[in-house]
């Protein structure tokens, strides 16, 4: 049933665009395992078969940022709730890119909503892996959450970056982040 191949071909990218949801897993040499959901519309650009860049808005932590710098695996996953039943999950290697990094603004154009952008991570897929999924349930997608995006359009960058440097330099593990060098 489950079948890995080494890049994306052109079915998981077209369900990958379809998706509003994925999975993010990292972890550490030592420490927990993290696995955080993402919603936010317009976040995953797949660059091509190869290569995506993730634009990462801040919030209340930042183990993916900590466990990177530690170990550059990472997964996503991505499930259908609607139509057919599939899993796709991604193994990648990947890197972080802040503002301070040359490559940061270049990959930023990528995106529509860049207010409290925290850092992009560009991911080298290692493998792709695709499963039945039957076990997930059927879901119906309403909408997405306004919550967040209110919160970063009525703070200032200021404000932004005052949350960051006191909820984000530092994992949940107490592991850097680097955010701010």
């Amino acid at each position: 049933m489950a079948s890995f191949k080494d890049t994306l071909n052109e079915k998981d990218i077209k369900f990958i665009q379809k998706q509003k949801m994925f999975f993010v897993s990292t972890a550490p040499k030592d420490g927990r395992i993290n696995i955080s959901p993402k919603g936010l519309d317009g976040t995953l650009k797949i660059l091509d078969k190869n290569t995506i860049v993730w634009l990462n808005y801040f919030g209340s932590g930042n183990e993916t940022a900590a466990h990177l710098l530690e170990n550059s695996r990472i997964t996503l996953m991505f499930c259908a709730y609607e139509n057919e039943a599939l899993i796709l999950r991604i193994y990648a290697k990947a890197v972080i890119l802040h503002e301070r990094n040359s490559k940061f603004k270049e990959y930023l154009k990528l995106f529509d909503y860049k207010n409290a952008a925290r850092q992009i991570f560009k991911l080298d897929i290692q493998s792709v892996n695709s499963s039945c999924g039957m076990g997930v349930p059927l879901y119906k997608y309403i909408a997405q959450r306004d919550e967040l995006v209110n919160y970063y359009d009525t703070h200032t960058k200021e404000d932004h970056i005052k949350y960051m440097k006191e909820k984000n330099q530092i994992s949940f593990d107490g592991k850097e982040t680097k955010l701010f060098i």
